[in-house]
């Protein structure tokens, strides 16, 4: 199939994050790219420095840098990333604390319910103290049992966030499923 369906136009182009990205490496690392196909090829021949600027256009926060992007880019799978970096996920996730959305939901009876970024935090700060009280803390588990729905997202950031390992499993699965 040669013919293209779709194309966006230009305008439409010049919204979008990979715009902004390969703007973004342009200026930063001295690139001259104009298309997506030019992105790609650098992407592909030079992986350290393409996932490094992934990470900084991304601004995620580390209390401790990487010392090495990639151990060995032709180890794929096994290679290690971003050696030695220390980040929290939840940090990441919540460093956002404005009225913007972030959680759109659509419940199977089409309740739809929306979430900002400032509800979010509080949220999972609320989650996090009492999970804090009850005495979770770093390197401990925390498992729920619930479906895909806000609150589940606000558990495993609250988890996360007090430095414990998150699992989950819907009820869908049914006792046996999880079992």
């Amino acid at each position: 199939m040669d013919k293209k369906l779709w194309e966006p136009s230009e305008e439409r182009i010049k919204k979008t994050e990979m715009y902004r990205f390969m703007n973004f490496v342009n200026n930063k690392h001295n690139r001259d790219f104009s298309d997506y196909e030019s992105l790609y090829r650098w992407s592909i021949e030079n992986i350290p420095d393409f996932w490094a600027a992934i990470w900084e256009f991304a601004d995620i926060k580390a209390s401790v840098p990487y010392r090495e992007v990639v151990d060995d880019p032709s180890k794929m799978p096994g290679a290690r990333w971003f050696s030695g970096a220390r980040l929290s996920f939840a940090e990441n996730l919540l460093r956002f604390r404005d009225d913007h959305t972030a959680i759109i939901f659509q419940g199977e009876d089409s309740e739809t319910r929306q979430m900002s970024y400032a509800e979010l935090y509080e949220e999972v700060a609320r989650v996090a103290l009492t999970l804090r009280e009850m005495g979770i803390k770093a390197s401990d588990r925390v498992v729920g049992f619930m479906p895909n729905m806000p609150e589940t997202i606000v558990a495993m950031l609250a988890a996360t966030s007090c430095g414990a390992t998150w699992s989950s499993c819907s009820p869908d699965f049914g006792i046996k499923g999880v079992l």
